[in-house]
């Protein structure tokens, strides 16, 4: 399965009181620590939502300041173009990604149950993502997974959440052996 990773970036981060992507842990951005870690498990990675240098970066679709979906929106849409089957998506404060994220999701539509924007989404909901956007005025990740009927999945090791600045002191403050995930089993 020929994988696009998506790292979801376009939100507001109104609970963060500042750019969450940018919120520094371990001496970097979450984003950077977010595309690293899918970069180990995707055979390209995308930026929804923002750019940055050194990464390919997606504007949201069909409008800018869509969030996650209007990200997950984009995603689907550059894979279906460039020959992808699915997109793994993550959050852009997911600074730890589990190893076999896209196995336990596998095979799709599917999501994190604990976070809907991790998720497996294949290649072919593009075109019905896009339509649902068009009309649908509540634009929730959980909205659109009970529209499509994905399914939750309970991860053996969910990434760690960064909602507020809280979150990210835990992280930091979490024992160094639970701080990081094992090696990333490849993709490729």
């Amino acid at each position: 399965m020929k994988l696009l990773g998506a790292v979801l970036a376009g939100g507001r981060s109104s609970r963060f009181r500042a750019d969450k992507a940018e919120a520094v842990w371990r001496g970097k951005a979450l984003v950077d620590h977010a595309v690293a870690q899918l970069g180990e498990q995707c055979d390209t990675v995308v930026l929804c939502g923002r750019a940055r240098a050194g990464v390919a970066s997606l504007a949201d679709r069909p409008t800018a300041d869509e969030g996650p979906l209007g990200g997950l929106n984009a995603a689907l849409a550059h894979a279906a173009e460039s020959g992808f089957d699915a997109v793994l998506s993550i959050a852009c404060d997911n600074a730890l990604v589990p190893p076999g994220l896209a196995d336990n999701l596998s095979p799709g539509p599917a999501y994190a149950e604990s976070q809907p924007v991790v998720g497996l989404w294949p290649v072919a909901l593009a075109p019905r993502l896009d339509a649902w956007l068009a009309g649908q005025p509540r634009r929730a990740m959980m909205a659109w997974v009970e529209h499509i009927g994905a399914s939750p999945v309970a991860l053996p090791e969910p990434p760690p959440n960064i909602n507020t600045p809280d979150d990210l002191k835990a992280l930091d403050e979490r024992p160094e052996k639970d701080r990081s995930c094992p090696a990333a089993q490849s993709r490729r």
